[in-house]
């Protein structure tokens, strides 16, 4: 019976390690992040085929699907937001889910939370506090990272990423206003680069009228999410030659 209990033990211990590994080997499984900011997009997530960028509100309100949703906190002010910070590979691909035994604990972050209202605000509908977009931005994102960043600080580090790219700041210096207005694309990315240090990528999409318009910013980090680099590979899509920039 004593042996039986050790080769009982010996097998728990065996199926730890195995478990121990194989989240090892998926968190490991990235080589940079986008830093997906975002201002206010919906609780559960990037649309279908989007990859991480800072939204501008106004362009999520005013398409021609969309209806949007104050948070519960109140509106948020007119800026740029984030999305999430999400592990992506070289050659295009991502990891997702990688951890289901880490799920969101709001309790980790309680020190961050005036931080996250402010920053990483949700404007789905109907309205709420934005727990149920943050869980769904570690479940499916953050448990990618847990090699380099632990909940508390994949969190920490978007919002410190967001700190370093002050979009709306950056564009108004450059004569570029959320006023409704159209502008050159290359003149969006050329402030942008000029101010970073990198060049970003700029995602659209079209108002109820069709028309083109700013509505995600993509940035390239290091796998540690201390930095920002030039980006390995862009997302795919295309803007016009000149977009729209709406105001919130």
């Amino acid at each position: 019976m004593a042996m039986i209990r050790s080769q009982i033990s010996v097998f728990i211990n065996f199926l730890f390690i195995i478990h121990y590994f194989l989240v090892f080997y998926l968190a490991q499984g990235y080589d940079f992040f986008y830093f997906v900011q975002q201002v206010r997009l919906p609780s559960i997530g990037p649309l279908p085929g989007l990859n991480l960028g800072d939204n501008w509100p106004g362009s999520y309100c005013d398409t021609k699907d969309s209806s949007c949703c104050y948070p519960t906190t109140g509106k948020p002010a007119s800026d740029f937001g984030i999305h999430g910070l999400w592990p992506n590979n070289n050659d295009g691909t991502y990891p997702s889910n990688c951890d289901s035994s880490n799920p969101y604990d709001e309790s980790k972050i309680s020190d961050l939370m005036s931080r996250m209202q402010q920053d990483w605000p949700t404007l789905a509908c109907p309205s709420n506090s934005g727990s149920s977009f943050w869980s769904h931005e570690w479940e499916k994102h953050g448990t990618c990272s847990e090699s380099e960043l632990d909940q508390h600080t994949y969190f920490e580090t978007a919002l410190n990423l967001k700190n370093q790219t002050y979009l709306l700041q950056i564009l108004e210096s450059a004569g570029i206003q959320a006023d409704g207005n159209s502008y050159n694309l290359s003149s969006i990315q050329t402030a942008i680069e000029n101010a970073v240090g990198y060049a970003p990528w700029i995602q659209c999409n079209s108002d109820a009228g069709g028309n083109s318009q700013l509505y995600q910013v993509y940035f390239c980090v290091g796998p540690s999410g201390s930095n920002l680099i030039k980006c390995p590979v862009f997302p795919t899509g295309t803007c016009a030659s000149s977009i729209k920039f709406p105001s919130f």
